[in-house]
Protein backbone atom coordinates (compact mmCIF):
# COMPACT_ATOMS: atom_id res chain seq x y z
CA UNK A 1 0.00 0.00 0.00
CA UNK A 2 1.05 3.22 -1.00
CA UNK A 3 1.29 6.05 2.01
CA UNK A 4 2.60 9.56 1.95
CA UNK A 5 4.00 11.18 5.94
CA UNK A 6 4.09 14.87 6.35
CA UNK A 7 3.66 17.10 9.63
CA UNK A 8 2.10 20.49 10.24
CA UNK A 9 4.57 22.12 12.77
CA UNK A 10 5.33 18.72 14.51
CA UNK A 11 1.64 17.44 13.83
CA UNK A 12 2.03 14.59 12.03
CA UNK A 13 -0.33 12.32 9.58
CA UNK A 14 -0.36 9.60 7.35
CA UNK A 15 -2.44 9.58 4.47
CA UNK A 16 -3.51 7.17 2.13
CA UNK A 17 -5.39 7.62 -1.59
CA UNK A 18 -8.35 6.20 -1.47
CA UNK A 19 -9.41 7.56 -4.62
CA UNK A 20 -6.75 5.45 -6.15
CA UNK A 21 -6.96 2.11 -3.18
CA UNK A 22 -10.37 1.68 -2.82
CA UNK A 23 -9.71 0.13 0.52
CA UNK A 24 -13.35 -0.41 2.02
CA UNK A 25 -14.29 1.97 4.52
CA UNK A 26 -14.93 -0.59 7.29
CA UNK A 27 -11.32 -1.10 7.25
CA UNK A 28 -10.08 2.66 8.05
CA UNK A 29 -10.39 2.22 12.17
CA UNK A 30 -7.95 -0.49 12.31
CA UNK A 31 -5.84 0.82 9.54
CA UNK A 32 -5.17 4.01 11.20
CA UNK A 33 -4.74 2.26 14.50
CA UNK A 34 -1.59 -0.37 12.74
CA UNK A 35 -0.22 2.58 10.58
CA UNK A 36 -0.27 5.26 13.51
CA UNK A 37 1.40 2.78 15.97
CA UNK A 38 4.55 4.56 17.41
CA UNK A 39 6.88 1.33 17.56
CA UNK A 40 5.30 -1.27 14.92
CA UNK A 41 3.65 0.83 12.52
CA UNK A 42 5.03 4.47 10.96
CA UNK A 43 3.70 6.47 14.10
CA UNK A 44 1.39 9.04 13.73
CA UNK A 45 -0.85 11.46 15.37
CA UNK A 46 -3.66 10.49 13.05
CA UNK A 47 -4.62 8.94 9.21
CA UNK A 48 -6.18 11.08 6.66
CA UNK A 49 -7.91 9.10 3.97
CA UNK A 50 -8.22 10.97 0.63
CA UNK A 51 -11.83 10.41 -0.99
CA UNK A 52 -14.14 11.22 -3.73
CA UNK A 53 -16.29 14.22 -3.15
CA UNK A 54 -19.85 14.14 -2.65
CA UNK A 55 -21.01 17.51 -2.71
CA UNK A 56 -19.14 19.81 -5.17
CA UNK A 57 -15.63 20.14 -3.42
CA UNK A 58 -12.58 18.99 -5.20
CA UNK A 59 -12.08 15.92 -2.44
CA UNK A 60 -13.04 14.72 0.65
CA UNK A 61 -10.78 13.98 3.62
CA UNK A 62 -11.95 11.29 6.24
CA UNK A 63 -9.83 12.04 9.59
CA UNK A 64 -8.83 9.17 11.89
CA UNK A 65 -7.28 9.46 15.28
CA UNK A 66 -4.49 7.04 16.33
CA UNK A 67 -6.49 4.91 18.16
CA UNK A 68 -8.91 4.41 15.10
CA UNK A 69 -11.61 6.71 16.40
CA UNK A 70 -13.01 8.68 13.57
CA UNK A 71 -12.71 12.41 14.30
CA UNK A 72 -14.28 15.67 12.82
CA UNK A 73 -11.48 17.64 11.25
CA UNK A 74 -7.86 18.45 12.01
CA UNK A 75 -6.72 21.77 11.04
CA UNK A 76 -3.29 21.35 10.71
CA UNK A 77 -3.87 17.97 8.87
CA UNK A 78 -6.34 20.29 6.35
CA UNK A 79 -3.52 22.20 5.85
CA UNK A 80 -0.94 18.87 4.94
CA UNK A 81 -3.92 17.68 2.93
CA UNK A 82 -4.23 20.93 0.95
CA UNK A 83 -0.48 20.67 0.10
CA UNK A 84 -1.34 17.13 -0.61
CA UNK A 85 -4.60 17.84 -2.86
CA UNK A 86 -2.04 20.79 -4.77
CA UNK A 87 0.88 18.19 -5.39
CA UNK A 88 -1.27 15.36 -6.74
CA UNK A 89 -3.00 17.50 -9.42
CA UNK A 90 -6.66 17.39 -7.00
CA UNK A 91 -6.94 21.05 -6.74
CA UNK A 92 -5.23 24.40 -7.26
CA UNK A 93 -3.86 27.03 -4.83
CA UNK A 94 -7.20 27.37 -4.05
CA UNK A 95 -9.08 24.34 -2.83
CA UNK A 96 -12.56 23.06 -1.12
CA UNK A 97 -12.24 19.81 0.85
CA UNK A 98 -15.20 18.00 2.42
CA UNK A 99 -14.62 16.69 5.62
CA UNK A 100 -16.99 15.28 8.54
CA UNK A 101 -17.11 18.54 10.23
CA UNK A 102 -17.95 19.99 6.95
CA UNK A 103 -16.53 22.36 3.79
CA UNK A 104 -12.94 23.49 4.45
CA UNK A 105 -11.18 25.80 1.80
CA UNK A 106 -7.75 26.51 1.41
CA UNK A 107 -5.17 28.45 -0.06
CA UNK A 108 -1.53 27.85 -1.09
CA UNK A 109 0.54 30.61 0.70
CA UNK A 110 3.92 29.01 -0.91
CA UNK A 111 5.14 25.44 -2.03
CA UNK A 112 5.21 24.63 2.34
CA UNK A 113 3.19 27.24 3.60
CA UNK A 114 -0.85 26.49 3.34
CA UNK A 115 -3.69 28.49 4.82
CA UNK A 116 -6.95 27.15 5.68
CA UNK A 117 -10.47 28.31 6.94
CA UNK A 118 -11.37 26.31 9.12
CA UNK A 119 -15.51 25.74 10.37
CA UNK A 120 -17.03 28.68 11.94
CA UNK A 121 -18.12 27.72 15.61
CA UNK A 122 -21.08 26.02 16.24
CA UNK A 123 -21.06 26.30 19.82
CA UNK A 124 -20.02 29.08 22.02
CA UNK A 125 -19.35 29.16 25.86
CA UNK A 126 -16.98 31.13 27.54
CA UNK A 127 -17.56 30.14 31.03
CA UNK A 128 -18.00 26.13 31.26
CA UNK A 129 -16.92 24.95 34.91
CA UNK A 130 -15.04 21.04 34.50
CA UNK A 131 -14.54 19.28 37.95
CA UNK A 132 -10.69 17.66 37.95
CA UNK A 133 -8.69 16.73 40.59
CA UNK A 134 -10.41 17.99 43.26
CA UNK A 135 -10.96 21.69 42.18
CA UNK A 136 -13.10 23.21 39.74
CA UNK A 137 -11.92 25.29 36.60
CA UNK A 138 -13.06 27.93 34.59
CA UNK A 139 -12.87 26.68 30.67
CA UNK A 140 -13.99 28.13 27.57
CA UNK A 141 -15.45 25.62 26.01
CA UNK A 142 -15.69 26.07 22.01
CA UNK A 143 -17.07 23.30 19.14
CA UNK A 144 -15.93 24.08 15.55
CA UNK A 145 -18.26 22.88 12.56
CA UNK A 146 -21.04 20.93 13.17
CA UNK A 147 -20.54 18.35 14.00
CA UNK A 148 -18.79 20.37 16.40
CA UNK A 149 -14.82 19.70 17.19
CA UNK A 150 -15.17 19.96 20.68
CA UNK A 151 -12.06 22.41 22.45
CA UNK A 152 -11.80 23.49 26.31
CA UNK A 153 -9.30 26.25 26.28
CA UNK A 154 -8.03 27.08 30.13
CA UNK A 155 -6.09 29.92 30.59
CA UNK A 156 -3.40 28.42 33.11
CA UNK A 157 -0.25 31.01 32.98
CA UNK A 158 1.92 28.91 34.39
CA UNK A 159 1.27 25.41 32.07
CA UNK A 160 4.64 25.33 31.17
CA UNK A 161 6.38 25.35 35.04
CA UNK A 162 4.36 22.72 35.74
CA UNK A 163 5.99 19.08 35.83
CA UNK A 164 4.99 17.09 32.71
CA UNK A 165 3.30 13.98 34.13
CA UNK A 166 1.21 16.22 36.37
CA UNK A 167 -0.08 18.40 33.27
CA UNK A 168 -0.75 15.40 31.57
CA UNK A 169 -2.83 13.87 33.84
CA UNK A 170 -4.90 17.13 34.14
CA UNK A 171 -5.31 17.67 30.52
CA UNK A 172 -6.84 13.49 30.77
CA UNK A 173 -8.83 14.75 33.45
CA UNK A 174 -10.27 17.66 31.84
CA UNK A 175 -10.64 15.55 28.77
CA UNK A 176 -12.95 13.76 30.30
CA UNK A 177 -14.92 15.80 32.36
CA UNK A 178 -18.60 15.37 32.21
CA UNK A 179 -19.66 19.15 31.22
CA UNK A 180 -18.00 18.01 28.24
CA UNK A 181 -20.27 15.56 26.51
CA UNK A 182 -18.29 14.81 23.25
CA UNK A 183 -15.22 14.85 25.77
CA UNK A 184 -12.42 17.50 24.47
CA UNK A 185 -9.41 18.47 23.34
CA UNK A 186 -7.76 20.39 26.40
CA UNK A 187 -5.72 23.23 25.87
CA UNK A 188 -3.46 25.26 28.26
CA UNK A 189 -2.76 28.32 27.70
CA UNK A 190 -0.58 31.79 28.46
CA UNK A 191 -0.51 34.80 26.97
CA UNK A 192 2.69 36.07 26.19
CA UNK A 193 2.53 39.44 24.30
CA UNK A 194 -0.63 41.53 23.19
CA UNK A 195 -1.45 39.23 20.03
CA UNK A 196 0.39 36.25 21.33
CA UNK A 197 -0.24 33.30 23.18
CA UNK A 198 1.73 30.16 24.39
CA UNK A 199 -0.20 26.60 24.33
CA UNK A 200 -0.25 23.30 24.14
CA UNK A 201 -3.19 20.98 23.53
CA UNK A 202 -4.22 17.12 25.12
CA UNK A 203 -6.21 15.93 21.91
CA UNK A 204 -8.69 13.36 22.08
CA UNK A 205 -7.96 10.40 20.05
CA UNK A 206 -4.12 10.66 20.48
CA UNK A 207 -4.77 10.70 24.39
CA UNK A 208 -2.21 13.09 25.10
CA UNK A 209 -0.19 16.11 23.87
CA UNK A 210 0.55 16.33 20.28
CA UNK A 211 2.95 18.96 18.80
CA UNK A 212 0.72 21.20 17.88
CA UNK A 213 -3.36 21.51 17.32
CA UNK A 214 -4.86 23.52 14.33
CA UNK A 215 -8.63 23.54 15.60
CA UNK A 216 -7.00 24.01 19.04
CA UNK A 217 -5.31 27.12 17.47
CA UNK A 218 -8.59 28.29 16.36
CA UNK A 219 -10.32 27.64 19.46
CA UNK A 220 -7.93 29.45 21.38
CA UNK A 221 -8.07 32.54 19.59
CA UNK A 222 -11.73 32.77 19.11
CA UNK A 223 -12.08 32.22 23.11
CA UNK A 224 -9.57 35.30 23.84
CA UNK A 225 -11.26 37.38 21.07
CA UNK A 226 -14.31 36.78 22.57
CA UNK A 227 -12.85 37.64 26.07
CA UNK A 228 -11.10 40.68 24.82
CA UNK A 229 -7.58 39.15 25.63
CA UNK A 230 -6.52 39.19 21.89
CA UNK A 231 -7.64 41.03 18.68
CA UNK A 232 -8.42 38.31 16.83
CA UNK A 233 -5.94 39.41 14.02
CA UNK A 234 -2.82 37.98 13.21
CA UNK A 235 -2.78 36.11 16.85
CA UNK A 236 0.16 34.27 16.86
CA UNK A 237 0.14 30.81 18.85
CA UNK A 238 3.22 29.47 20.14
CA UNK A 239 2.98 25.52 20.45
CA UNK A 240 6.01 22.95 21.04
CA UNK A 241 5.74 22.01 17.28
CA UNK A 242 6.64 25.59 16.42
CA UNK A 243 4.18 28.73 15.59
CA UNK A 244 0.52 29.44 13.84
CA UNK A 245 -1.28 32.40 12.62
CA UNK A 246 -4.99 32.38 13.20
CA UNK A 247 -7.18 35.39 12.10
CA UNK A 248 -10.72 35.77 12.54
CA UNK A 249 -13.72 38.07 12.25
CA UNK A 250 -15.44 39.23 15.62
CA UNK A 251 -19.28 40.21 15.26
CA UNK A 252 -20.00 41.18 19.11
CA UNK A 253 -20.50 38.00 20.67
CA UNK A 254 -19.64 35.70 17.50
CA UNK A 255 -16.21 34.83 15.46
CA UNK A 256 -16.09 33.62 12.11
CA UNK A 257 -14.21 32.94 9.26
CA UNK A 258 -11.20 31.91 10.94
CA UNK A 259 -8.06 31.27 9.54
CA UNK A 260 -5.34 29.23 10.35
CA UNK A 261 -1.85 29.98 8.60
CA UNK A 262 1.60 27.67 8.90
CA UNK A 263 4.11 25.42 7.84
CA UNK A 264 3.83 21.72 6.29
CA UNK A 265 6.25 19.08 5.95
CA UNK A 266 6.59 16.21 3.14
CA UNK A 267 8.37 13.75 5.78
CA UNK A 268 8.05 10.51 2.82
CA UNK A 269 6.65 8.61 0.24
CA UNK A 270 6.42 4.90 0.39
CA UNK A 271 5.32 1.38 0.53
CA UNK A 272 3.80 -0.20 3.20
CA UNK A 273 4.46 -4.17 3.60
CA UNK A 274 1.44 -6.56 3.80
CA UNK A 275 2.96 -8.05 6.46
CA UNK A 276 2.60 -5.17 8.59
CA UNK A 277 -0.82 -4.43 7.45
CA UNK A 278 -1.93 -8.53 7.54
CA UNK A 279 -0.41 -8.44 11.09
CA UNK A 280 -3.15 -8.95 13.88
CA UNK A 281 -3.50 -5.66 16.73
CA UNK A 282 -2.64 -6.52 19.86
CA UNK A 283 -3.52 -4.82 22.82
CA UNK A 284 -2.01 -4.78 26.33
Amino acid sequence: MHITKMHGAGNDFVIVNNIELAVPRERFPALARVLCAAHTGVGADGMMVVVPAEKGGDYGMLFYNSDGSLGEMCGNGARCICRYGHDRGLAGDRQRVETTAGLVTGERMDAARYRVRLNDPSVIDLHRAAEADGRTYDCAYIELGDPGIPHAVLLLEDWDTRETGKLRELGRALRFAPVFLKGANVSFVKRTGPDAVRAVTFERGVEDFTLACGTGCGSITAALTLMGLVSGRDVTVDMPGGLLSVSLTHDMDSVRDIFLTGPTCLVFEGEVSDELLEAPCRTF
